[in-house]
C-alpha cells in the first residue's frame, strides 16, 4: 500500500472541519491533521454567528430600557460604550477558539496554522512554511467569504462582515447594500445602537427564498426600527467626501451618505487559490466544490463539507455533514445528511424562525395547501406603546394534513422553531399539532391553538 503522512488531512479548521477530523481520529484514524490559515473555529465562531449575536443581544437593550418603563421601571438616561463592547466579545471568541483547539489536541488531531493548497491529488502544500505533505483522504472545509463588487468606483471604502466586527468606533450613518438576513440583522444591530441607518437592496422585499408573510413581516418591523429601506435600487459609485463620510450613488438617481459603507449582497465558496484544479476536483456554476450525497467530490478520495459545497450553508449543517463524512470513510457506516426540513433562524428585531416549505413552494408541490396564521401583539409588550407585532404561520398539506412548514417571527422564535423542526422532520399532522395542549400565557401556544383556515383574498372572491 502506498503510505502517506496522513490518513486524514482536512484543509479549514471551522464547524465542520473540526467535527470530521475529531470523529475520524475515534474511528481510529490514526493520523488526522488540520490545517486552518487564520484561527481555528471558523466562521461562525471567529466572524459570524458567535460574534454577531452578541451584537445583536447589545442592540437590543436600548428597547429593553424604554419596555422596563412601562412596568414600572426608572432608569436613568443609558449610554453605550462600542468599544467596551467590542473588547468583551474579543475575549469571549478567544476563550472559543481555545476550547476548540483545545478539543482538538486532545482528541489526538495535529493543528498546523498555516494555508494549504493541492499540489496534485494526493500532495498539499503549507504555504508559509513551503513545506509539502501527503494523505490519503483530504476534506476540503473552507468555508465561505463574503462577496464584495469590484465593478463599482470606489468599491474599496466598503466593508463586509468581518471588517464589521472590528470597527474601532461605532458608526453614525450606515448604508448597507443587500437584503439577505447579514444585511437585514445587521441593520438593526446599527439602528439598536443608536446609528443612521439605510439599507439599500435591488429587490421588492427583503429575505429572499423566506416564506412571503415572513419577509413583509420583517420589512416592515425594519422600517418601525427606524432603518431606511430603499428597495429597486443597487450601489452605481462610492465617492470619499472627506472628514470620513463617503456619498454612496444609488441606480435610482438618488444618494446616501454616510461614514461607513457596508456590502452584505452575498457570500462566496471559499475556493479560490487552493489548486482545486490541481487535484482534479470540479465545481459547480456557482464556484462551489460539486459532491455527492456523501459529501465525496469527483476525485474519489477527496471529500467537501460545509459551506464550500453551497448545499445548505448553516453551521449545525457543516457539523452534521463532517459528522456522516467521519461515518462514511472512518467509521464504516455510509451516512448521507438529510437536507429537507432544516430549521433557520434570523436574528432581526423581532427575529424569524423558520422551518420546512414556504407557502409558495408548498402550493407548487402539493394539490391542496391549507394556511393557518395569526398576528397579534406579544403579550410582554401590551403594557407599552411599541406597536410591534408577532406573526405565526402553518403550511398544511391538505389532502394529509401533514404540517409542511412552520414559520414565526417574533420573539423568541429561534427558540420555538427548534422544538417545531421536531414536529415537521416527524411529518407531525395539523390534528397532532391541535391535540396538544397549550402553555398559557405564552406566544407559542399560539402554534397550537389556530383553528381558522386562511384563505388568499382572490380564492375568498372565487367561493
Amino acid at each position: 500500500m502506498t503510505q502517506y503522512d496522513y490518513d486524514l488531512f482536512v484543509i479549514g479548521a471551522g464547524s465542520g472541519g473540526v467535527r470530521a477530523a475529531r470523529m475520524a481520529r475515534q474511528y481510529g484514524a490514526a493520523r488526522v491533521a488540520i490545517a486552518e490559515e487564520y484561527r481555528v473555529g471558523g466562521t461562525c465562531v471567529i466572524r459570524g454567528c458567535v460574534p454577531k449575536k452578541f451584537l445583536v443581544y447589545a442592540s437590543e437593550f436600548a428597547k429593553t430600557f424604554k419596555l422596563a418603563e412601562s412596568y414600572g421601571w426608572s432608569v436613568g438616561k443609558p449610554t453605550f460604550d462600542w468599544e467596551k463592547l467590542i473588547a468583551a466579545k474579543d475575549a469571549e471568541i478567544d476563550r472559543l477558539s481555545g476550547i476548540y483547539w483545545r478539543n482538538l489536541s486532545n482528541s489526538g488531531v495535529e493543528i498546523i496554522e498555516d494555508r494549504a493548497v493541492f499540489e496534485d491529488a494526493h500532495t498539499l502544500r503549507l504555504v508559509k512554511s513551503g513545506k509539502t505533505i501527503t494523505a490519503g483522504k483530504i476534506l476540503v472545509a473552507t468555508g465561505g467569504t463574503p462577496f464584495a463588487p469590484t465593478d463599482i468606483e470606489g468599491h474599496e471604502m466598503g466593508v463586509s462582515s468581518n471588517e464589521a466586527f472590528h470597527l474601532e468606533t461605532l458608526p453614525k450613518h450606515v448604508v448597507i447594500a443587500g437584503g439577505g438576513y447579514i444585511a437585514c440583522e445587521f441593520a438593526q444591530i446599527f439602528a439598536g445602537m443608536g446609528s443612521q441607518v439605510c439599507q439599500v437592496y435591488r429587490g421588492d422585499t427583503v429575505l429572499r427564498g423566506f416564506d412571503d408573510d415572513v419577509r413583509s413581516h420583517v420589512h416592515e418591523e425594519l422600517v418601525r426600527s427606524g432603518v431606511r429601506v430603499i428597495t429597486h435600487a443597487v450601489f452605481e459609485k462610492i465617492t470619499d467626501l472627506g472628514d470620513g463620510m463617503k456619498r454612496v450613488q444609488l441606480s435610482n438617481g438618488s444618494h446616501v451618505d454616510a461614514d461607513m459603507v457596508m456590502y452584505a449582497i452575498g457570500r462566496d465558496p471559499h475556493v479560490v487559490g487552493l489548486g482545486l484544479d490541481k487535484a482534479g476536483v470540479e465545481l459547480d456554476g456557482k464556484g462551489a466544490i460539486k459532491v455527492d450525497a456523501f459529501s465525496q467530490t469527483s476525485v474519489g478520495h477527496i471529500y467537501a463539507v460545509g459551506d464550500v459545497t453551497n448545499r445548505v450553508n448553516l453551521t449545525p449543517v457543516a457539523i452534521r455533514e463532517g459528522a456522516a463524512f467521519a461515518a462514511t470513510v472512518f467509521g464504516g457506516n455510509p451516512t448521507a445528511y438529510d437536507h429537507n426540513d432544516i430549521a433557520s433562524a434570523v436574528f432581526t428585531q423581532p427575529p424569524v424562525g423558520s422551518v420546512g416549505l414556504s407557502e409558495a413552494d408548498a402550493r407548487k408541490a402539493f394539490a391542496q395547501v391549507d394556511i393557518y396564521k395569526t398576528s397579534f401583539r406579544p403579550m410582554k409588550i401590551s403594557l407599552t406603546n411599541d406597536a410591534s407585532r408577532m406573526l405565526m404561520k402553518l403550511v398544511v398539506d391538505g389532502e394529509t394534513d401533514r404540517v409542511l412548514g412552520v414559520h414565526i417571527v417574533g420573539p423568541d422564535a429561534p427558540e420555538m422553531i427548534q422544538m417545531a423542526a421536531i414536529a415537521v422532520k416527524a411529518g407531525l399532522t395539523k390534528a397532532q399539532f391541535d391535540m396538544t395542549c397549550a402553555v398559557h400565557p405564552t406566544s407559542a401556544e399560539e402554534l397550537v391553538t389556530m383553528k381558522e383556515k386562511w384563505s388568499p383574498p382572490e380564492l375568498k372572491a372565487a367561493e
